[in-house]
């Protein structure tokens, strides 16, 4: 009888199964306490099962630990606060081997794919008079679509991996035969898998208990973004991959770009938004007729979003259910009782937003000059870089006038509901009311080199309830999206842009609906220029996605899979001079405050290395492109 270990690990989902304390169940060895047989027996222990597959699903909200989601600060998004002793830092500054564990994540996941892989191969043991076989279909169909999931994460960081479909973990396979799969069989694969997972999955949960398990949109959704990778630049014909074969003499990529493959990817896309009205998906807060919304409606819209939890907008989401994992992160330290001020947003980002009234962005291009200004300022966008204004009112907050420099003035929506910048209130129970929020030495929420602190000039607020008082510890909890409905617009959008038979019209459709809900005209009244222009409205669609999706760990990818990065994690890091001693010099930008050592990104950083834990085990692997 076949005897595996088998780990139940919590619900980290709201997936309310009948368990006891999770600690019972944690590295249970069937060999002393429960075969195979016993485990598949019954509800209970299935279920047990079952869950801790959902394990192995990344939490979004991990920002800066080693999961998949902690990318956030390796992008262009983010600079936290701590300049040392991450392991974000040793990617950012180009010290990082296969020797690095950090971020590994190989292992984690091929071990949730056999764990996944067991239970497809023993689920329908169960006994009829414990789950009915409809009960028993969807729970193999969201075993499926995980196990796929889990390649589809590979893929995305590691390029083509090795497939090892159907077969029992306890497969007798050499480890010296084992090698990557090409790419394209990784596609079809994964594919093929969703689609599978798709037609037995239902389309709603109405049960909240059971809010958190994938559904037919979910599914979806994941093929849209993975189609959408698929057909972009990094992984469709990139010149640094031509030419390299796995063991058996096979291209591991494509040797040209296919770009049909953006057909694709904006049909999966379209899938999900034709699945919206049944599966009750829809844009938190956008106007019934499309008109943009007031910026007080947006600011609520947007807002909604991510404070109300499981709404309309999310197709799949997970649990954060200790606010303070990021609330305390985002608190302004010594301004309350108790914050860190690391999880800062970037002076790219904080600039990206766009213009309220012109509906433009700032910047122009991805270029930065020695002052850590935008070598390009859009004249056009009403942008300005110079000077303070005196009793401005925080058009969110709405309760203290503050002297606020005149780059944070006429931002759109999200920036008022996203960025705590330097001289903003902040609405809190748990803050002093009388008070703006200063970052410099001898502020309100004071700079200092070492420990907790606000390094960069601006904090972040987007996930954070002003509601609670945190000085009493109320921190709430937190639903973190993994695929929402804005994100699909704009893969539809991208996609149409892209796609041989480019449908312009379509892709303003889409894009115009997200930044309607954010309070800015469409996209061609702001920028008549982009009418038949395919280049600007690639550039004008980038940075839609910065801004709409900022934090929710899909920058880094995007900039991979649109080979920029080598443009834009190369610069050096700027931030508000917050080691001034007075507000007004503290809005100077500079190099010389960051000191947590200069960026370093190569081609090789494209797609991470194949780790030497697992080279050493398969010694014929092919390794990545300059690794």
């Amino acid at each position: 009888m076949k005897k595996y270990k088998y780990i139940a690990g919590c619900l980290t989902l709201s997936l309310s199964l009948t368990m006891t304390s999770c600690d019972n169940f944690l590295d249970v060895d069937l060999d002393n306490q429960m075969q195979m047989d016993e485990v598949f027996a019954n509800r209970n222990t299935l279920e047990r099962y079952f869950a801790h597959i959902y394990s192995f699903v990344y939490q979004p909200y991990d920002f800066h630990g080693n999961a998949i989601g902690a990318c956030v600060p390796m992008s262009d998004e983010a600079v936290f606060s701590w300049t040392s002793g991450l392991g974000y830092h040793s990617f950012l500054t180009g010290n990082w081997s296969v020797n690095t564990g950090d971020y590994a994540m190989w292992k984690q996941m091929y071990t949730g794919i056999n764990q996944a892989t067991v239970f497809l191969d023993n689920a329908d043991q169960v006994g009829e008079q414990e789950m009915t076989r409809e009960e028993v279909k969807i729970m193999k169909a969201e075993v499926r679509f995980l196990r796929a999931w889990f390649y589809n994460m590979l893929v995305f960081r590691f390029g083509p991996v090795y497939i090892w479909g159907d077969q029992a973990p306890d497969s007798n396979i050499k480890a010296e035969t084992v090698d990557r799969h090409p790419l394209e069989q990784n596609i079809e694969f994964i594919v093929s898998e969703y689609d599978k997972a798709a037609a037995d999955l239902p389309v709603t949960i109405t049960d909240v208990k059971w809010y958190g398990r994938v559904t037919k949109g979910a599914v979806l959704a994941a093929k849209s973004r993975f189609l959408l990778h698929m057909a972009s630049p990094l992984f469709n014909g990139c010149n640094l991959y031509k030419g390299i074969q796995n063991m058996y003499g096979e291209y591991l990529f494509p040797q040209s770009a296919d770009p049909n493959k953006w057909e694709e990817a904006a049909k999966a896309a379209k899938a999900v938004i034709d699945l919206s009205a049944e599966a009750g998906y829809e844009l938190m807060g956008a106007t019934p007729d499309g008109t943009p919304n007031s910026l007080n409606d947006a600011m609520s819209a947007y807002k909604s979003v991510f404070l109300d939890k499981w709404n309309k907008e999310m197709i799949w989401a997970r649990w954060q259910t200790d606010g303070k994992y990021i609330v305390v992160r985002c608190n302004p330290p010594r301004f309350v009782k108790e914050g860190y001020g690391g999880y800062c947003p970037s002076l790219r980002l904080v600039d990206t937003y766009p213009m309220a009234e012109s509906g433009r962005f700032p910047t122009v291009g991805y270029e930065y000059g020695s002052d850590g200004y935008p070598a390009q300022i859009d004249a056009k966008s009403g942008y300005q870089k110079d000077g303070f204004t005196e009793n401005w009112v925080h058009p969110l907050d709405n309760f203290l006038p503050v002297k606020v420099h005149n780059s944070c003035i006429g931002r759109d929506a999200r920036f008022y509901t996203s960025v705590l910048a330097n001289g903003f209130p902040w609405l809190n129970p748990a803050m002093d009311n009388t008070r703006a929020v200063t970052f410099f030495d001898g502020g309100t929420s004071s700079y200092t080199a070492s420990g907790d602190a606000v390094k960069v000039g601006f904090s972040w607020r987007k996930f954070t309830d002003p509601k609670l008082n945190t000085n009493q510890g109320s921190w709430g909890s937190l639903v973190a999206p993994i695929f929402r409905l804005a994100e699909i617009y704009l893969n539809y959008a991208e996609a149409c842009n892209e796609k041989p038979n480019r449908d312009e019209a379509e892709a303003l459709k889409y894009i115009n609906k997200v930044r309607n809900r954010a309070g800015l005209k469409n996209l061609e009244q702001a920028y008549p220029e982009v009418v038949g222009n395919q280049t600007l409205m690639r550039e004008l669609i980038q940075k839609e996605r910065m801004v709409e999706l900022a934090f929710e760990t899909q920058r880094l990818y995007d900039l991979n899979r649109w080979m920029l990065s080598k443009t834009v994690l190369n610069e050096p890091v700027y931030t508000l001079n917050v080691a001034a001693n007075n507000y007004e010099n503290s809005w100077s930008r500079t190099k010389g405050v960051w000191s947590g050592g200069a960026r370093e990104f190569e081609d090789k950083n494209y797609l991470f290395p194949i780790p030497q834990t697992q080279l050493d085990e398969m010694q014929n692997m092919t390794q990545n492109y300059g690794w």
